[in-house]
């Protein structure tokens, strides 16, 4: 069995699934993608995302507001409402992202710092972004006592030595389809080294299609393309990597 930690089924584009949720849902089963985490990016959106996918037991949430959607403060209360629903085993995606908004880092660090308040305050894990802002990600983790509820750097495309600090915090390291890519040298010598018990998968559907899917619509059922690739880069095989990231998947979410 495989689980897809990370993925917008809000954004997938309907029509190319029949205008269907249930068929995404069924492409994933049909794989033994048998269970998948659906990540809010903004709180306004949270409800209607919630709506598209309570009916389906196999998919859980996250409530939180991207670091590229920060057009106002985070209201921590409502973050905190909001997220303290049972289908919501996650606080995010949050974090920093200096590549592509270095202009909103101010209101990025206040939003980072709220999410990891309510994280703490209902234990539940974070799921972070983090581009082009390692020591600023770092600090905050460690000023901010993130470590006591831990959660995923999901999408990681940073170097081994930010891996190890966040691991060393207790964070876990998720791989998406970049890892496939042909220029992504660097970020399978990052995969060699994550250890076991704390690496997972993921798609970010409907972004970042893995090979040999590359241009398409990414979605849940990829992910088996990233087990495949992290198999043959670490010299294991499918069935233990599937194993492994659904072991750790569920220790981490206390699942």
């Amino acid at each position: 069995m495989f689980i897809d930690s990370h993925c917008h089924l809000d954004r997938l584009n309907l029509s190319l699934y029949n205008n269907q949720l249930e068929n995404v849902i069924q492409n994933a089963s049909d794989m033994m993608v048998n269970k998948v985490l659906c990540v809010s990016v903004t709180l306004k959106d949270f409800p209607t995302m919630l709506d598209k996918v309570k009916s389906f037991d196999n998919v859980l949430v996250s409530c939180g507001m991207h670091p590229l959607n920060q057009d106002d403060e985070v209201d921590q209360a409502n973050l905190l409402k909001l997220a303290d629903q049972e289908k919501v085993i996650a606080i995010g995606e949050t974090g920093l992202d200096y590549h592509y908004a270095p202009d909103t880092k101010t209101l990025q660090l206040d939003s980072f710092k709220k999410h990891i308040h309510v994280a703490k305050a209902l234990n539940k894990p974070l799921i972070i972004h983090t581009r082009e802002a390692q020591q600023d990600t770092l600090d905050l983790l460690k000023s901010e006592g993130a470590d006591s509820v831990g959660g995923i750097l999901h999408c990681f495309t940073e170097s081994w030595e930010m891996a190890k600090q966040a691991l060393d915090l207790g964070f876990y390291i998720s791989f998406s389809g970049i890892v496939t890519f042909k220029n992504a040298t660097a970020l399978r010598e990052v995969a060699k080294l994550v250890p076991d018990d704390k690496l997972l998968i993921e798609t970010d559907a409907p972004y970042l299609a893995p090979v040999p899917h590359r241009g398409k619509e990414n979605q849940p059922a990829y992910v088996v393309e990233v087990a495949k690739h992290l198999a043959s880069i670490r010299g294991q095989s499918v069935e233990t990597i599937a194993q492994l990231t659904t072991n750790n998947f569920n220790r981490l979410f206390h699942l």
